[in-house]
């Protein structure tokens, strides 16, 4: 049964797979119905993957707060669609049919309010769609009467938007990232970020040094493909291989991660060539350092990412910028994205003692660590950042009399 004859009878819409809103603007409103292609950024891109052929859709005008639908999704989601239209500025779409009489329900954010779930990410089950659909058929039925479905929450992290990070512990969801136990271990959170900010499904991810295999797990439960090395490793889906002599051809891998050793201050593994042996007061430490990142500017794709995750070291009273170290090396092969800082929290002197000292000594206690967001260079982008010219914006400053 077509989902138009459901609605005109009133009739249940369960045994549809899923449902997803998409927003758009009055003016492009009209662009989305005479396309029949629904479209978003890739902040939402996740979100537009998980569509299939099928999927009942509803579109939100975020400028008159209406919502209007339903719809079919008429193919899977997926990137460039239709390149062209919008100036390629949502490339995540999905063709759209258009069953039946749209209908509009008005002050939608009211409604979408108090389902209590971020209609801009996630996707929503058959109950969520019948309610929908019911108020669509009766926009003036009161809200306070009718029971509300409960949705099922992502238990995803949200994508950050400040260079600073903080995670108050090391993995999210149910299923467990890495070995918590793991020394170092990285937190999942960050290698989300990333893969979520640089990689689309399908897409290549290396870890030269993996450790207990957070990326692999991160990488699993979101689509990506990985490899995984390791100079020791911990688990057998981590491929034995020193990360200054990769097994991998030239510019074959789309994004890589790199968590690596701060220096001596952590045994890692009884290998005699881990570069963690050596201290990172030496330049030895650094030379070292530079063969993974030679190889990983050899494999790594042109205009891809490069994540690499490290931390200063204070130790006897003396300090050692290591972060900034790396950074100066990292510069000789790729171009910088940004600098993270994120918040460190499970070390083992965060505690009051440590604290103490940290007063009575007058030192500081390491309380972040550098992640260094790096792109090989490719020709196009060299073009267009010498070519680029940046207009300021200027704010005037208030007078003290307009205070």
């Amino acid at each position: 049964m077509k989902i138009e004859s459901k609605i005109k009878n009133g009739m249940s819409v369960l045994g549809y797979k899923k449902g997803c809103i998409f927003a758009c603007t009055n003016k492009s409103f009209g662009e989305c119905l005479s396309y029949k292609i629904f479209g978003t950024n890739k902040v939402y891109s996740e979100k537009v993957y998980k569509i299939k052929k099928g999927d009942v859709l509803f579109l939100l005008n975020i400028d008159n707060d209406t919502l209007y639908g339903p719809f079919i999704a008429d193919s899977d989601g997926g990137k460039n669609i239709n390149p062209q239209i919008w100036n390629g500025r949502y490339p995540y779409q999905v063709k759209v049919s258009i069953n039946g009489e749209i209908k509009s329900f008005k002050n939608a954010s009211r409604l979408l309010k108090k389902l209590n779930f971020n209609w801009k990410e996630d996707i929503f089950g058959e109950e969520v769609i019948e309610f929908l659909m019911k108020i669509l058929e009766n926009p003036d039925v009161d809200l306070s009467k009718i029971p509300i479905p409960q949705v099922e929450v992502d238990e995803k992290p949200k994508l950050e938007t400040t260079t600073l990070w903080d995670y108050p512990k090391q993995s999210y969801g149910k299923t467990p990232k890495g070995d918590n136990k793991y020394p170092g271990v990285t937190p999942a959170f960050i290698i989300y970020n990333l893969v979520r900010r640089y990689t689309e499904p399908g897409d290549l991810v290396l870890d030269p040094m993996a450790g207990s295999g957070t990326t692999i797990d991160v990488c699993r439960e979101e689509g990506r493909r990985f490899i995984a090395f390791d100079i020791s490793p911990t688990r057998p889906d981590i491929i034995q291989a020193d990360a200054r002599e990769l097994p991998l051809k030239d510019n074959s891998v789309d994004m890589i991660f790199v968590d690596s050793p701060y220096g001596d201050n952590v045994k890692y593994n009884d290998h005699p060539k881990d570069i963690g042996k050596i201290s990172a007061e030496s330049e030895e430490f650094y030379d070292e350092l530079e063969k993974v990142m030679k190889e990983c500017y050899r494999v790594l794709k042109p205009g891809k990412v490069l994540g690499w995750l490290i931390g200063d070291q204070w130790v006897k009273k003396k300090f050692t910028p290591v972060g900034f170290k790396v950074f100066e090396r990292l510069c000789k092969y790729f171009e910088p994205v940004d600098i993270i800082c994120v918040v460190r929290r499970g070390q083992t002197s965060n505690t009051p003692v440590w604290h103490d000292r940290a007063i009575k000594f007058n030192f500081y206690l390491r309380g972040f660590k550098y992640l260094h967001i790096m792109r090989k260079p490719n020709e196009q982008g060299r073009k267009t950042m010498e070519n680029r010219k940046v207009k300021w914006g200027e704010y005037e400053r208030k007078k003290k009399n307009d205070l």
